[in-house]
């Protein structure tokens, strides 16, 4: 007997499946609630459920897997060119269903909660650090306009609160009242961040793969997490090359008539991850006397951002390397074919 393959097209209330009937070919559609969503399949055989990889996608992956059902997360990219006509959720379901047929279609692994339990950790630290940032910024500029003209970074912020205490004399009680609370907030901004640091270290010294990855050169506690927490099962991709084209390190192609032109990086994938990669490449690449021969050469005939993404992009395929062999990092490995 045939597993029936199902496609779910995921909303906060009202879900739409999509599936055919493997004995007679009929098509079948349907609208569910929230709550009659998990009664309908755990009800079913098991079967094959397809989704995008969108909001929830995960959690509704380990709830129906739970349940006995095998689950694929497709990219929302890859669902495009089979939605017919207009985008409906009716429509969005079945192009759900029949990108799964397809016997090439590239699949998302499904994240376990603690891998999603750091990446939420991720996104609170970009967005603290995002908004610190702002509030720093616009610091800088209001007491630039009264003529206190402060370093750059957030590190002068000590500067900035001299700076104020100094024309507590010439400015208005309310604009002195205003400015230090300004910097209140962005000390408590910089003690947030550094409390979620402190929990991703932790986690790190707990887990295994990332203690492995973070003794790579470039690869500190946020990439290493980051990657962990992004991968999901480095089993998804079929070499470390197709994990560095998904986080878009690899050069877009451009061909027609058997000639293939290489243009810049793809810059496709996941952009939080290829910044820390490119980062911590950049870091690497500022000590130029613990540089190997390979990346000083490169260096002395290649501009010095396209050695960056080069190593990157070399540093992509190590973290994919050891965490699909489970090996430790070594200097100098060189691979042997087989």
């Amino acid at each position: 007997m045939k597993t029936t393959t199902f496609g779910v097209d995921l909303a906060k209330r009202v879900f739409q499946v999509h599936w055919v009937d493997m004995d007679t070919g009929e098509i079948n559609r349907r609208q569910l609630k929230r709550e009659q969503l998990v009664t309908f399949f755990a009800k079913q055989a098991p079967a094959l459920i397809a989704m995008e990889a969108c909001g929830s996608a995960h959690y509704w992956a380990r709830r129906f897997a739970s349940f006995g059902h095998q689950v694929r997360l497709i990219a929302p990219s890859f669902v495009r060119p089979f939605v017919k006509r207009n985008k409906t959720d009716v429509a969005d379901a079945q192009a759900i269903w029949e990108a799964a047929q397809r016997p090439e279609m590239r699949f998302v692994a499904v994240k376990s909660e603690a891998q999603q339990a750091v990446l939420t950790l991720h996104r609170v630290r970009a967005q603290l650090l995002k908004m610190r940032r702002m509030q720093i910024n616009q610091t800088h500029g209001l007491l630039y306009e009264f003529g206190a003209a402060v370093h750059r970074g957030s590190h002068s912020m000590s500067d900035a609160a001299r700076m104020l205490g100094e024309l507590a004399d010439a400015l208005p009680a309310m604009v002195i009242d205003t400015l230090r609370e300004q910097l209140q907030r962005i000390e408590a901004l910089t003690r947030d961040i550094r409390a979620i640091e402190h929990r991703l270290a932790a986690w790190l010294r707990q887990d295994e793969g990332a203690t492995r990855l973070a003794a790579i050169p470039g690869v500190g506690l946020l990439t290493a997490t980051a990657a962990i927490a992004t991968i999901g099962e480095a089993s998804t991709f079929r070499s470390g090359r197709e994990f560095a084209a998904f986080l878009g390190l690899v050069p877009r192609q451009s061909g027609t008539g058997g000639r293939v032109k290489l243009l810049g990086i793809s810059k496709r994938g996941d952009v939080y991850l290829r910044t820390l990669l490119i980062h911590g490449a950049r870091a690497v690449l500022s000590h130029p006397k613990h540089l190997s021969d390979a990346l000083q050469r490169l260096l002395a005939r290649r501009p010095f951002n396209v050695v960056v993404v080069a190593l990157a992009n070399k540093t992509a395929r190590t973290i994919w390397a050891l965490l699909a062999h489970a090996r430790t990092y070594q200097s100098g490995y060189v691979a042997h074919a087989a």
